[in-house]
């Protein structure tokens, strides 16, 4: 699976970026921000799609921030989008990055693997057996 940089990925917060710790900020899980670093630096538009609001959605945003992220949007589509409170709140993203998927939350050296293609070499281990080959 290999996908274009021109992607807009919606990001969930609690339980995805950080350990989930609602309302407070949880600790960044692991490889979170170096992936979310790599997406950006590669063009990918990344999207803060969460369950918080008012100061709870600001702590985020800052943590996110502080730690080297600013959102293409937040909670929205795009950024000049407005909600009117009617529209549904479902989002346009091509890919969504979620703790609540299916199965739950496949980690972020998956996510990584997955969007940039990445498979590691792994060198084979010769033994006796090699010999016979």
């Amino acid at each position: 699976m290999t996908f274009n940089n021109n992607l807009l990925i919606a990001v969930d917060f609690d339980g995805t970026i950080v350990e989930d710790a609602y309302p407070e900020v949880g600790k960044p899980l692991i490889f979170a921000f170096e992936t979310l670093h790599k997406l950006q630096s590669e063009g990918y538009r990344l999207i803060l799609w969460t369950y918080r609001s008012g100061s709870k959605l600001e702590e985020a945003v800052a943590f996110c921030k502080k730690n080297g992220i600013e959102f293409y949007a937040v909670n929205n589509s795009y950024p000049e989008e407005i909600f009117d409170g009617i529209d549904s709140r479902k989002i346009h993203a091509d890919l969504f990055i979620d703790d609540r998927n299916v199965g739950g939350f496949i980690g972020w050296t998956a996510v990584y693997k997955q969007i940039f293609n990445y498979e590691p070499t792994v060198k084979k281990k010769k033994g006796f057996f090699s010999f016979f080959k």
